[in-house]
């Protein structure tokens, strides 16, 4: 009888860390310029911003990167919940670009296209 109850109890739990466990998604950022060309050393911050639960029993759930883009201007988030999460990058010489974006899938990849920098007026 004691064997049966401690199954059953980890089948409870397994059933109960799953439920609050949520989907997962793994996360590419590629950014370039708007003539295609990649951007390396761009700050890419990647925050979750709602969505399903975030519990994880027993094991924290990071909900927050700052990452850096490769020489062929891509950023790997490893691992955050699915929702809807904001991805701000910023590059020298670019507009800073920040969007929220519903992520529903296993792995993404979101191609992002710097602008220039606008000119400047001054006013007399």
């Amino acid at each position: 009888m004691g064997d049966m109850i401690s199954r059953v109890f980890v089948l409870l739990a397994l059933c109960v860390s799953a439920l609050f466990a949520g989907e997962t998604t793994k996360i590419t950022v590629k950014v370039t310029s708007l003539g295609g060309h990649p951007i390396d050393r761009a700050s890419v911050v990647v925050k979750f911003v709602e969505g399903r639960s975030v519990i994880k029993l027993g094991k924290k759930v990071i909900t927050h990167w700052e990452l850096r883009t490769n020489q062929e201007g891509i950023a790997r988030v490893p691992s955050l919940p699915q929702g809807k999460i904001q991805i701000q990058v910023i590059a020298k010489g670019y507009q800073t670009y920040g969007n929220v974006y519903d992520f529903n899938e296993d792995a993404q990849t979101v191609e992002i296209k710097l602008n220039p920098p606008q000119p400047q007026y001054t006013a007399h």
